[in-house]
């Protein structure tokens, strides 16, 4: 039986959200299918339960889903406008969905009259202190699942994704069907670079556990580069440009490019990094071939000194991808346990890189142990 769904849903969540604030309470809880065609925003000290809901951006939008309340404003990018204690919260089957694409990419991010392409976020918070987003299953992302920049102390799991996984045929048609060696790299994917977690500049102590399922390129990406949102759309003044105390764990997906990304620049600091039980499912997700990467640590264009990328552990990490854990730039400290990649097709074992070093990559105390 097709879905129906109410239309202004996000007016009328938002309502919820206000009429609660204005009686003293501090949750709401959301039930049915709604199109989402504004933002919902949400304040500090406030629980957003969606409880059997599916959430569905309606078409010809360019709006996040759902932020944080001061987002956008110039009051959030202050210390003075750090929000605080948000949870965003799945009961039951609780969907966001960005519906159907539309068409904004990073190639055509704010030209032609087009927004900024971080609206494509299905989920954005900035400067959010202490906050929880859990038990949700997220598809068809229009670019990046789940955004969080300069946000700290928070708790982001039981998350499940689905990412369009089509691509133009030779005929220009859309197909089912990615992979590096079907496409001969990702420009013809439908949608492109549809992560799932990021955590991007400004973050720390953030546990990221229990994700699943298919994202077109990176499944959890934790990035301190120095782009247009982190240094001018939604840069906090007095905080740290960098990431640091960041666990990753509990993974079981697949991804076009890699599962798990760490990727800093020569401008920013990554450190204190932890990346545990990653497990490639892609053998029973029948639209993906193989995955380029189960863990990919710095990249040999973005030349990070030696200081800046330290004290990073990946272990337990079981993978049929080309690469199990692949390594660009310079890195410090790097401890890397108990990886296996293999490849089973009819009975033919064919192994995996379980160690891949970029051109001109520098390890500094490399420690590698317990490989298959």
């Amino acid at each position: 039986m097709e879905k129906i769904f109410m239309k202004n849903g996000g007016k009328l969540i938002q309502d919820m959200i206000d009429n609660a604030v204005d009686t003293g309470k501090k949750q709401v809880t959301v039930t049915g299918n709604y199109l989402i065609e504004k933002t919902i925003l949400v304040p500090s000290d406030f629980t957003l339960t969606l409880e059997d809901c599916h959430l569905k951006l309606a078409d010809g939008t360019f709006c996040n889903m759902i932020t944080n309340k001061n987002t956008y404003t110039d009051l959030g990018r202050t210390l003075e406008g750090t929000q605080r204690n948000i949870v965003i919260e799945g009961k039951g089957t609780a969907i966001l969905d960005g519906g159907t694409y539309n068409g904004l990419s990073e190639l055509t991010s704010l030209k032609d009259g087009n927004p900024h392409i971080s609206v494509n976020n299905t989920l954005l918070f900035t400067n959010v202190d202490n906050f929880v987003v859990r038990n949700l299953h997220v598809c068809n992302q229009r670019w990046w699942g789940l955004n969080f920049i300069y946000c700290t102390n928070g708790h982001i799991h039981d998350i499940d994704f689905l990412a369009d996984y089509t691509r133009y045929d030779e005929s220009g048609n859309l197909v089912p069907g990615l992979g590096w060696e079907t496409l001969g790299g990702q420009a013809v994917a439908h949608i492109k670079n549809a992560d799932g977690v990021d955590i991007r500049t400004g973050c720390n102590n953030i546990l990221i556990e229990n994700i699943t399922g298919f994202c077109e390129d990176d499944t959890v990406a934790v990035t301190a580069l120095a782009g247009k949102m982190e240094r001018e759309m939604f840069i906090v003044e007095g905080v740290p440009f960098e990431i640091h105390d960041i666990t990753i764990r509990n993974i079981n997906a697949c991804s076009l490019c890699a599962i798990v990304r760490l990727l800093n620049d020569s401008k920013t600091k990554l450190y204190n990094i932890l990346v545990e039980n990653v497990t490639d499912t892609v053998e029973s997700f029948p639209y993906l071939e193989r995955c380029l990467c189960g863990v990919r640590v710095g990249d040999a264009g973005r030349f990070p000194g030696l200081d800046d990328t330290h004290d990073i552990t990946v272990r337990n990490v079981t993978t049929t991808a080309h690469h199990v854990l692949w390594c660009g730039g310079g890195i410090t400290n790097l401890t890397a346990e108990n990886i296996t990649g293999f490849i089973n097709y009819d009975e033919i074992v064919r192994k995996t890189n379980l160690v891949t070093l970029e051109e001109n990559c520098i390890l500094e105390n490399f420690k590698l142990i317990k490989t298959n």
